[in-house]
């Protein structure tokens, strides 16, 4: 049985194929020091991945495959945008350390490189897990677990991998089931739609991104390849036109006005304002230039935007871009999740995510719907403000859950998570905060819709 081709393989002239390299065989998993998170009792390995990147794996003490259960995990990001570090492995794993208390084997590739791949870190994710399987047995069931930018990598391996070819024709693929938490779940070509925004709106009132006497470009383009600006001169400038990161009684009026118009408009906690920037920034710059040939897949042409002080004089002021097609649609292709599911898919946001809106999970959810595959999809959501982890007891009740669905077609619904939740309480030594009975708005609601082309 083997993996069919990857249809991402068709992008092998373009940028989104990571290159030329020739793959080597993955290094065979090294013993190393457990991070201190992660549970007594567990074994750690570590490896190159044989394309540029590494992997980290963790198993849990008494960890049988014809009993256990591996999560593969695809992580978050893509905050760095060079070459590939065997320390986010490490990082990962600490974060999800609970995993491996929960009981589950975890395993995480760093993706062969930095920046944005959808495809491309599908593939690396699933290279692991043939890796995992050949160095320590086929686990009784399998679970891709995707956070963030992982849930877009997720959402969108398991429709690369929803079949492999058998003896007699296709068969179903190696993943029985789906976790999807903090989900940029809208595809490249709408999930990123909101920094484009920021990026033109942050320039309206700031304009000092870029400054009047630097080099002038589209800012769809993130930022020039031979510009010098760090995130701490970026930070610096956003600091002196809006005063973020002073208490609130120490910014001028000024800079209260501007700071309001900005997150005002573009529906932001101001917080996350500088994160959001550098993300429109350098993930912008290895997106467009790097990865789409210096394309755009952006439009803020025709798009209402509302919120600010005066919104008429920020419509007409704000630079206007017409994405470029052929961008959209190698964007679309690389990472759009089209729906095409075949396994039980559960879902966890937190109602105030500050780095990804909730109103994602709407996106993904009427994909799924457009596809016929809704009924295998149940979203939950929280009472929380944060986006990288949740509250512990939520995750090994969405575990139990989905594995319950998984081996005893016993689909869940959100009450039964949050009850499964308060269960796990007292081991996790965290509280419960699910809304079983909330659902996600459209992300129209939240992000100035496109014009239609």
């Amino acid at each position: 049985m083997h993996i069919r081709p990857l249809a991402w393989l068709a992008f092998s002239a373009l940028a989104f194929h990571a290159g030329s390299a020739t793959a080597q065989t993955p290094t065979a998993p090294q013993p190393r020091a457990c991070p201190a998170e992660v549970p007594a009792g567990a074994t750690c390995h570590t490896g190159e991945d044989g394309l540029g990147g590494f992997y980290w794996i963790a198993l849990p003490a008494n960890w049988k495959p014809e009993t256990g259960v591996l999560v593969m995990h695809a992580h978050g990001g893509p905050s760095d945008t060079g070459p590939a570090k065997l320390e986010r492995g490490e990082e990962d794993l600490k974060r999800w350390a609970i995993t491996v208390k929960a009981g589950y084997a975890w395993a995480g590739a760093t993706y062969r490189r930095g920046g944005f791949g959808v495809s491309m870190a599908a593939e690396d994710t699933e290279r692991l897990r043939r890796h995992f399987v050949k160095n320590f047995g086929q686990p009784r069931r399998t679970i891709l677990h995707g956070q963030s930018y992982g849930g877009s990598v997720a959402s969108k391996g398991a429709e690369l991998y929803a079949t492999v070819d058998g003896p007699n024709g296709p068969v179903k693929g190696p993943y029985d089931g789906m976790l999807l938490t903090s989900g940029m779940l809208g595809g490249g070509t709408s999930t990123y739609n909101f920094r484009i925004d920021l990026r033109v709106v942050y320039q309206y009132v700031c304009k000092n991104h870029p400054k009047a006497d630097e080099p002038q470009y589209p800012l769809w383009q993130g930022l020039p390849m031979d510009a010098k600006l760090s995130r701490a001169e970026l930070a610096n400038r956003v600091d002196e036109c809006t005063g973020v990161r002073k208490p609130a009684a120490q910014r001028t009026e000024q800079q209260k006005a501007n700071l309001a118009n900005i997150v005002n408009v573009i529906r932001i906690p101001e917080r996350s304002l500088i994160a959001h920037l550098n993300w429109a920034t350098w993930l912008f710059r290895d997106l467009t230039q790097l990865r789409l040939g210096n394309r755009n897949p952006f439009t803020t042409a025709g798009v209402q935007y509302k919120g600010s002080s005066d919104d008429a004089a920020l419509n007409a002021g704000v630079l206007r871009y017409t994405a470029d097609p052929a961008a959209v649609a190698e964007l679309a292709k690389d990472s759009d999740p089209a729906g095409r599911i075949n396994m039980p898919v559960l879902a966890l946001h937190a109602v105030n995510d500050p780095t990804a809106f909730v109103e994602l999970e709407s996106s993904y959810r009427e994909t799924l719907d457009r596809a016929g595959t809704g009924n295998l999809l149940v979203q939950n959501f929280s009472d929380e403000s944060e986006h990288s982890f949740l509250s512990d007891p939520q995750y090994p009740a969405l575990f139990t859950a989905l594995l319950d669905w998984i081996d005893k077609n016993d689909k869940p619904t959100p009450q039964k998570v949050a009850a499964l939740c308060k269960g796990y309480e007292a081991a996790y030594g965290d509280t419960c905060k699910l809304l079983p009975d909330y659902r996600s708005p459209p992300l129209s609601s939240r992000v100035p819709p496109r014009p239609a082309p």
